[in-house]
């Protein structure tokens, strides 16, 4: 008797070409049995890094350059951020000025550039969105405003509203730093309204994150519900391998 197997749940990664985005392409790449995955991102480049025929090159700020690549998903997993470079290197002790490239203020593509993908993807009949967003939007003068004048965590968490308000089920993540490190080797932790602020250790490596962002796909534990996730540092408590349980420890809303 043919056993007939699920397919696979279409997803579509915007940012796929950055640090975190590429990890979250690749992680689900490597699972065919549970997803078949398509990518944005903003240069060539970073297409031929990715080597991938399922990778599109466009800008979230001309949703018509994402239509193509929307259609037929059944989820997207948001990891696309504004950016700031640094203007010149500092003298020793200082910290360095920073800016936004013009078109890349986190105006443009943590609030209206997301707002787009939102509404494109409520507009094809997605059934998740998952955004890839950072702690600290509960205060409105954290650092990370003031850098480039550019308010990033207070328009990245008008977006996170904008989503919840939409309709569709959603997953939000509020990852505290990241970390270049690898992952799988720590206990993850998660929290609401940034208490983890307030703790020494709050970071986390981006290959955890990324991560998560696959389990959030799977699991139901996961839908409609928004999180702040950090880990406990390598060796300390019990390294995390049940993501069911750890989704029930979260609350929906940001």
């Amino acid at each position: 008797m043919s056993v007939t197997l699920p397919k696979p749940i279409r997803v579509f990664v915007t940012g796929a070409g950055g640090r975190t985005g590429k990890l979250v392409f690749n992680k689900l790449k490597s699972r065919p049995e549970h997803f078949s995955v398509k990518g944005l991102v903003r240069r060539q480049e970073q297409k031929q890094e990715l080597g991938d025929k399922d990778v599109y090159v466009g800008d979230i700020s001309q949703p018509n350059t994402l239509q193509e690549a929307m259609q037929d998903s059944d989820k997207l997993v948001i990891v696309t951020s504004a950016v700031p470079k640094m203007k010149q290197k500092p003298a020793e002790g200082q910290r360095p000025e920073m800016f936004y490239e013009e078109g890349g203020m986190p105006e443009t593509v943590d609030w209206l550039g997301q707002k787009a993908q939102i509404d494109l993807a409520k507009e094809a009949g997605v059934k998740q969105i998952v955004i890839v967003g950072s702690m600290g939007g509960t205060d409105e003068n954290h650092m990370l405003n003031s850098i480039g004048h550019g308010k990033i965590l207070i328009w990245k968490r008008k977006a996170e509203q904008y989503l919840i308000d939409s309709g569709v089920p959603y997953t939000i993540i509020h990852a505290g730093g990241l970390l270049d490190k690898t992952g799988g080797q720590r206990e993850l932790t998660v929290g609401k309204n940034d208490e983890f602020l307030k703790l020494k250790v709050r970071s986390i490596p981006r290959d955890d994150v990324a991560e998560v962002v696959v389990q959030s796909l799977l699991l139901e534990d996961a839908v409609n519900k928004g999180f702040d996730l950090a880990s406990k540092e390598e060796g300390q408590g019990s390294v995390t391998k049940d993501f069911k349980a750890l989704f029930q420890q979260t609350r929906s809303g940001l």
